[in-house]
């Protein structure tokens, strides 16, 4: 019974509540939306930033072996820094810098010299360990300068680093 009294209570041929005759709605009040405009910033120092980032990246893709290692090197702003890493075995091949006293024999030689003889004393480890080449050379990110470029000159002098 319930359901046979169900189609008429939908029929709505007036309404209650805004008279009779028609259905009228109030109007609308209309909102204003405030929006901010977008403004897209750089990042500060993206070009400092990028080849860390890269390098990062780099170093997930380059792993040093024993018989390959990856060749690390970093570059302060007097110093010169290397490291042959073997990251299969976390371990550390060689480790040579500008401050090392075996390296730096003439205590008036430059910065420059002295990184030219940490690349040499790096070919002559290599030598003795049976290293035929290395897997990458990571600068770590930073631009090649005069000591960088020296110690290149001596790698690629032996055939480790192609120029």
């Amino acid at each position: 019974m319930a359901l046979q009294a169900f189609p008429r209570l939908l029929q709505f041929k007036s309404c209650d509540l805004f008279g009779n005759d028609s259905l009228s709605f109030p109007p609308i009040q209309s909102r204003t939306v405030h929006t901010k405009p977008w403004v897209i910033e750089a990042r500060a120092r993206t070009r400092v930033e990028s080849p860390k980032v890269r390098n990062r990246r780099l170093q997930k893709k380059y792993n040093g072996t024993q018989k390959k290692p990856r060749l690390s090197v970093f570059c302060s702003e007097k110093q010169l820094y290397a490291m042959l890493v073997d990251d299969q075995n976390k371990k550390c091949l060689f480790y040579g810098s500008t401050l090392q006293q075996s390296v730096r024999t003439n205590p008036n030689s430059t910065t420059i010299e002295v990184a030219q003889r940490v690349g040499e004393e790096l070919v002559k480890v290599c030598n003795d360990l049976g290293i035929d080449e290395i897997s990458s050379y990571d600068r770590n990110g930073f631009s090649r300068g005069a000591r960088m470029e020296a110690f290149e000159i001596a790698l690629s002098n032996h055939g480790f680093l192609f120029r």
